[in-house]
């Protein structure tokens, strides 16, 4: 993600901050300096620190989990709002899923219970508002957070972990896409209770109802795109009218390209037609910038593509586009050569061709079993 730092990485995967978390530190300390002095503020700053490791620990519950299902987690990034791990797939089978987005608020139960035991937390009804109380005991105020992040993660909501344990639960007797389309539209309902409830009690819960409702919304047309892809031959949603680069060629030919074309990304080939990268408008501005405009496109390329054979179901073109973050796929024949492109605005496109047409109606010349998978 853009704008965040890599601090360091645990068992493989990169943790990441925002730079608007390392703000929401620095405020923190000013308020508190504000309101108590030098002694409070570096304990709320403590506070803090302690109560975004616990959510750090919540993102890792899900990522160890996601591991023993053989799904890749590359990274997690702590927001102010929270910690977002990133992964590779979502598990498709209900049980997986079931256990992958139980196991963040697990982890929260499970810190509770030991500051409870093994720390003497106290949970009376005196100390329920000790998050909000800073002459609460540390280990109070912690063992409160994590019993309200276990809580409110479990909310029926996309993306908190509620909502997947929803769909998973739904998917089991109804299948997975109208499990998903139940589960957004509770998501979004809880997301307008609260922006209600944000107009008269707190600002920042507008903020995050937005953020759920969008959230929602997304997870939504993601399960959508990929039931549409799924029996589709990907040759009847890729491009082929496109423009390549040759490697040897420099800058300003790219240039000359990009203005004559409507493309944002290009992607590279050798003599033989085999995909060797892509060059995107982004790269090619910095290589402008930085090395001129006859630095050769080879040398400032993004260096591979990921690629389907021509004879491929258009569903495997889109989970790579998802998992790899690439601009696009590239289509290939039986020789290797680049014979199309499979972009999100290509399947967007598709998306919506397919909400116009009657029921029944299918892309391409394969029948409605050929090449589909199990969801």
């Amino acid at each position: 993600m853009a704008w965040s730092l890599n601090i360091g990485s645990v068992a493989g995967t990169a943790v990441r901050i925002h730079v608007t978390f390392v703000l929401l530190l620095a405020w923190i300390f000013g308020v508190e300096y504000i309101a108590g002095g030098v002694e409070a503020a570096w304990n709320g700053l403590a506070f803090i620190v302690l109560l975004f490791l616990c959510v750090l620990l919540h993102e890792f519950g899900h990522i160890f989990t996601a591991r023993a299902f053989g799904i890749r987690t590359p990274d997690v990034i702590l927001l102010p709002i929270g910690g977002v791990s990133h992964l590779e797939r979502i598990p498709e089978k209900p049980s997986q899923e079931l256990l992958v987005a139980i196991a963040g608020p697990a982890v929260n139960v499970v810190i509770g219970a030991a500051l409870l035991a093994i720390g003497g937390a106290s949970l009376s009804s005196a100390h329920l508002t000790a998050l909000a109380n800073a002459n609460a005991s540390m280990i109070d105020r912690l063992a409160v957070v994590n019993l309200f992040l276990a809580l409110f993660n479990l909310i029926p909501a996309f993306p908190m972990d509620g909502g997947r344990v929803l769909r998973a639960l739904l998917a089991t007797r109804l299948g997975r896409v109208r499990a998903t389309e139940i589960a957004a539209t509770i998501g979004q309902g809880v997301a307008f209770a609260l922006g209600f409830l944000g107009l008269f009690f707190n600002p920042l819960l507008i903020f995050i109802a937005i953020f759920v409702y969008l959230a929602a919304s997304a997870e939504a047309h993601i399960v959508a795109t990929r039931a549409m892809s799924r029996g589709v031959p990907v040759t009847a949603a890729m491009l082929t009218q496109f423009a390549t680069l040759a490697p040897e060629e420099h800058i300003d030919a790219a240039i000359e390209t990009l203005l004559h074309t409507s493309q944002s990304d290009f992607p590279v080939v050798d003599s033989a037609g085999w995909p060797l990268g892509v060059l995107g408008r982004n790269e090619l501005t910095r290589a402008l910038r930085e090395r001129g405009p006859n630095a050769p496109v080879g040398d400032v390329m993004r260096a591979g593509i990921p690629t389907v054979g021509n004879d491929r179901c258009l569903e495997e073109a889109f989970k790579l586009l998802q998992e790899k973050s690439a601009p696009a796929v590239g289509v290939i024949d039986a020789s290797r050569r680049l014979v199309g492109l499979v972009t999100s605005e290509t399947i967007g496109e598709m998306l919506m061709l397919h909400h116009s047409m009657p029921a029944g109606t299918r892309f391409g010349p394969w029948g409605p079993s050929s090449g589909s998978s199990a969801a």
